[in-house]
């Protein structure tokens, strides 16, 4: 089949610009590229898997997943139902990590990425400042498994750990960064969403809190007398969070940032950094 004939396929069956990017994938070129090679004869494997993940789409599975993998911060990173899909606000959460980290250390630093998944955020902050350690946890040997390929792919030297938050972790971080799940259990969200993506990093009880309770009650064990925490948060539980944050954690200073969007998407927690 041309290029133009599984274009037509394609949007038949799933948005246009889904089309286009999931073809241009499968061709290796830029999708402003397809419209000067309409007439180029696509081989009969690449056709045909290009077909069956149009009904895939169809059929609501993400892009991100289709494609297998999703750009995070300026790098590819491999993603698939055994991770969530990484979000602009976390490369939000990550790009103001990056800039107190520069505004507050003069030295490497130590850092966590507490719930990894897929691993974008440790690898990132690995690859973007001076560390002298960067620690992966996740209870989930599939999401570690995915972040470890990630790691290898991106030459990236973090290390992993497959564990319950932070029992029996006895490290001190200067930096510890979390994007944890924060959905209550009676939230509705929308099904491309809840019909793909791993529920144990999307739901946390009642009221999207249990993460945050069960970072706070043990962190101070884990923090250095100089130390940030940097958490993503629902859009309407900055207060709830705070609360949590001052009822295990004394003299620090608690910051929300709010997303692109306007909305409280970011909480951070200053220990002895002025």
């Amino acid at each position: 089949m041309r290029v133009e004939d599984l274009l037509v396929f394609g949007k038949a069956h799933c948005h246009s610009d889904h089309a286009k990017i999931l073809l241009a994938e499968l061709l290796q070129k830029n999708p402003l590229e397809l419209l000067n090679c309409l007439e180029e004869v696509v081989p009969e494997d690449l056709s045909n898997l290009y077909q069956k993940e149009v009904l895939a789409l169809s059929y609501g599975k993400p892009l991100q997943y289709v494609i297998g993998r999703v750009n995070f911060y300026g790098n590819s990173f491999e993603v698939d139902e055994r991770v969530l899909i990484p979000r602009f606000e976390t490369e939000e959460l990550v790009e103001n990590t990056i800039q107190y980290i520069k505004q507050y250390w003069q030295e490497p630093v130590d850092i966590l990425d507490l719930g990894c998944g897929s691993g974008v955020i440790g690898i990132t902050l690995e690859k973007k400042v001076s560390t002298n350690s960067v620690d992966l946890i996740d209870i989930s040997k599939d999401a570690l498994e995915v972040a470890k390929k990630n790691a290898k792919q991106l030459n990236s030297k973090v290390n992993f750990l497959e564990n319950d938050f932070l029992s029996n972790v006895q490290k001190k971080y200067d930096i510890i960064i979390s994007n944890q799940p924060y959905i209550s259990e009676e939230e509705e969200i929308e099904a491309i969403v809840k019909e793909n993506e791993p529920h144990e990093a999307l739901y946390a009880g009642k009221e999207g809190l249990d993460a945050y309770e069960k970072i706070f009650q043990n962190i101070s064990s884990n923090m250095k007398e100089k130390c940030l925490i940097a958490l993503e948060i629902g859009y309407e539980q900055a207060e709830k969070v705070t609360r949590i944050v001052q009822k295990y954690l004394k003299n620090v200073r608690i910051e929300v940032k709010k997303d692109l969007s306007e909305k409280d998407r970011m909480i951070f927690v200053f220990q002895n950094l002025e």
